[in-house]
């Protein structure tokens, strides 16, 4: 169930499902089931349940969880919202339910045990306002659960935006796939723990649907994931190049060599400024390191094929000496991971880095925190008028010809082809400096073992999700890279890797 569905393919699944000759109301009894299922798993029977319902399908599906939770012996009550007459299945769903019906005020919410949100769902394209606003504001200030029916109302199902006010709910049922909403941010901290039910749709839909955006997960990307063999050697896994930065500034690129040596790299080498070399040396055992000054000595040393994959930016310094660097790695035959400094050194002239990437065959991927996308990227029109998160890197990576991971607890991953994933392992303790260096590194090194360039950035990301899951409260970023060994003991069953 990695596939997210955007608004408008979800209703295309429907509408598939419902062709191929599943009843829309069977769909609607599927799903309010799940609801009830859910609410009846957390509350004793008996307990007084209010069911918030809007006019739509949404609604019907809380209709069908107010009746199938009062048959199991629980005080239901429907609070509709709006005058308007239900139609279709929603008419139907509401037809069947006998209890009691009033108006949603907030007023009508006091007492109330739980409350089932089933406003609005993930279809809203307008923002909240009126009497609306007033009983979702009600509800978030109830100290009692909320379960949200497909998604918190208020929340866009394709952007994850609050449309003016959204329900802070806690926990969320949707059916049949995600929507990106659920796990962009801020729609991803309204909805509480996910669960997905099966209602019915076929997976085959799928098929004529043509999802490209997909939940960063294993499945994803890890049929193209290496695994050391008993034949291999160091060579086999890849030679990963760090440019380290000048005198006070050094962490950042041991921290991106840890983070690629970990990751299995067989060897990861940071290439150093001469007047840096005592102290990137006496910090590094595994890490090899080598004197290169400036743009020239950086495409020598890069001549040898065997160096196939090259991080640049952690602490490297903003200015025409970067830029001369990145020029010369781009001129060069290995991959490339550009962050930090790479790119603020070209903000506001993404078209002079998207020419240089697209003139050569080897993969970039750019790895820009939220400031430095906006540095970038700050003259681009398609990013600005990018309605997500989610539609701004896929831009992004569209016009310049890279693998765009833009970083955040919502990290989204986005192919030039348009492809796109969306984390939803991040811990918040990855709040802390030094992590997108070590983020860096991991993907460095699965481009060393020559992971296709979308594959290798996504099982970056999610690594390090994992590690800061792994390495707990308090992490800071030397933690991450020695949290890697138990990540994959977990994700290749003891394996080595």
């Amino acid at each position: 169930m990695i596939e997210l569905l955007t608004n408008a393919e979800m209703a295309e699944a429907d509408r598939l499902a419902i062709a191929g000759g599943v009843r829309g109301i069977d769909l609607m009894e599927r799903a309010g089931t799940a609801v009830a299922n859910c609410v009846a798993l957390r509350h004793p029977v008996g307990a007084r349940i209010a069911v918030v319902a809007g006019s739509g399908n949404n609604g019907g599906d809380g209709y069908v969880a107010a009746r199938l939770l009062a048959e199991r012996g629980y005080r239901v009550e429907v609070l509709r919202l709006g005058a308007g007459a239900l139609h279709g299945d929603a008419a139907t769903a509401a037809q069947r339910w006998a209890g009691p019906v009033v108006v949603a005020a907030p007023q009508a919410l006091a007492g109330a045990d739980a409350i089932v949100d089933a406003l609005f769902g993930a279809g809203l394209d307008r923002p909240v306002v009126g009497a609306a606003a007033a009983v979702i504001e009600a509800m978030n200030a109830t100290s009692c659960p909320r379960y949200a029916v497909d998604l918190p109302s208020g929340i866009n199902g394709t952007t994850g935006a609050v449309m003016g006010v959204a329900v802070a709910a806690s926990a969320t049922v949707t059916f049949f796939r995600k929507k990106p909403g659920h796990l962009l941010l801020p729609g991803r901290v309204h909805c509480g723990r996910i669960s997905v039910a099966e209602i019915g749709i076929p997976a085959a839909v799928l098929d004529r649907i043509g999802p490209q955006t997909f939940q960063n997960e294993p499945l994803l990307w890890k049929g193209h994931c290496p695994v050391p063999q008993l034949d291999g050697h160091k060579y086999t896994r890849g030679h990963v190049v760090v440019v380290s930065g000048g005198m006070d500034s050094t962490g950042a690129a041991r921290l991106a060599a840890r983070g690629a040596l970990r990751a299995g790299a067989g060897l990861v080498t940071l290439a150093a400024p001469r007047d840096t070399l005592a102290i990137n040396a006496a910090a590094s055992l595994a890490v090899m390191v080598r004197g290169v000054d400036g743009a020239i000595e950086l495409s020598d040393f890069l001549a040898d094929a065997r160096r196939n994959v090259v991080v640049l930016g952690p602490g490297g310094g903003i200015g025409q000496p970067m830029r001369d660097l990145v020029q010369a790695v781009l001129a060069a035959g290995p991959a490339a991971v550009l962050d930090a400094d790479a790119l603020t050194s070209f903000a506001g002239d993404w078209p002079a880095l998207a020419a240089a990437i697209k003139s050569r065959p080897a993969p970039v991927l750019l790895t820009p925190h939220e400031g430095e996308f906006g540095r970038l990227f700050n003259t681009m029109e398609a990013a600005a008028r990018a309605p997500s998160k989610l539609a701004r890197a896929r831009a992004a990576a569209a016009a310049t010809g890279a693998v765009v991971v833009l970083k955040g607890g919502d990290t989204v991953v986005a192919a030039p082809d348009g492809r796109a994933a969306i984390a939803g392992n991040a811990s918040p303790w990855l709040a802390t400096a030094g992590s997108g260096d070590v983020l860096a590194g991991f993907c460095a090194a699965f481009l060393a073992q020559r992971m296709p360039a979308f594959e290798a950035a996504c099982a970056a990301v999610w690594l390090h999700g994992e590690a800061g899951t792994q390495a707990g409260s308090g992490l800071i970023s030397e933690d991450l890279p020695e949290a890697v060994p138990a990540v994959y003991r977990r994700l290749f069953g003891g394996g080595a890797v």
